[in-house]
């Protein structure tokens, strides 16, 4: 059984057409570009035949990590519980945190789509896995490499 990968729709859709586009452009145009430095000669001292096989491994090793990415996805959707009682932080939450005096927004997503400077935290990440199943008004203790961290969660969107 293979890890799910959790990603928006729009995740989805970006990936699957990167992963067309490495299949029916990408890797024909680099085949093309192997066997016309093939046809020039001589191997071991030709650069671009070489620069093309390791752009080659490149591209099928990435449409695999896709391959791979795409059969395992699950789509996640926002989450919607803000007017349910008892609402807790899901995958696809925004939440509103107090961290000493200060307030940060998060959404919880994937590992795909995780952008930290965004405000993006991946669920696999000890600050996203922290909040998860917690409720509004919780006290929620992370350990970072300056110490413990207590976020207090305000909102969940």
């Amino acid at each position: 059984m293979s890890a799910p990968q959790y990603m928006s729709l729009e995740k989805l859709s970006a990936l699957r057409a990167e992963s067309t586009e490495i299949k029916s452009v990408k890797i024909p145009l680099i085949a093309r570009r192997i066997d016309e430095a093939r046809q020039m000669g001589d191997l071991s001292e030709n650069a671009e035949y070489h620069a093309a096989r390791e752009e080659m491994s490149w591209a099928r090793a990435r449409f695999e990590e896709l391959s791979f990415i795409l059969e395992n996805a699950i789509v996640i959707e926002e989450a919607q519980n803000t007017a349910k009682k008892g609402a807790t932080v899901q995958l696809g939450s925004t939440i509103i945190v107090s961290i000493n005096n200060k307030e940060k927004t998060y959404m919880i997503v994937g590992a795909q789509e995780a952008d930290p400077g965004a405000g993006k935290i991946s669920n696999e990440s000890p600050l996203g896995q922290a909040f998860l199943g917690k409720a509004k008004g919780d006290p929620v203790e992370v350990k970072v490499p300056s110490g413990m961290q207590v976020y207090t969660i305000t909102e969940i969107k």
